[in-house]
């Protein structure tokens, strides 16, 4: 499976689930850990999780198994490790502390399609 595949299923499970201000870099050329790194913000710590629920649902519907999650049921912050796509899962309190974004301000941000 492609990174792009990767990306545009773990995009559609994080729109699924209404994450808010998702944004994505492509660090192709960039990083040697991951050609895409996507973070996303949730309203809650219970959608932080449905959130990541739904992507793993999305990578078994697409027969894709090489995954790791990092964090803890009462984390404020999940991260997703599909191997070449790296998700990260926010409260936005914990999005704002952090600020990740500027980890990728040298990659290329990713115009994602809304649905």
């Amino acid at each position: 499976m492609t990174s792009q595949e990767i990306l545009d299923f773990t995009t559609k499970a994080i729109s699924d689930r209404h994450g808010e201000d998702t944004e994505a870099y492509d660090m192709r050329g960039i990083s040697i850990l991951a050609d895409y790194y996507v973070i996303t913000s949730a309203g809650s710590n219970r959608q932080l999780h449905a959130i990541v629920n739904s992507i793993v649902e999305a990578a078994h519907e697409n027969e894709y198994s090489d995954y790791r999650i990092e964090g803890t049921r009462d984390s404020n912050w999940l991260l997703l490790d599909l191997g070449d796509v790296v998700v990260n899962v926010f409260t936005k309190e914990a999005r704002e502390f952090y600020n990740l974004e500027k980890l990728w301000a040298n990659g290329k941000q990713v115009e994602l399609k809304e649905d």
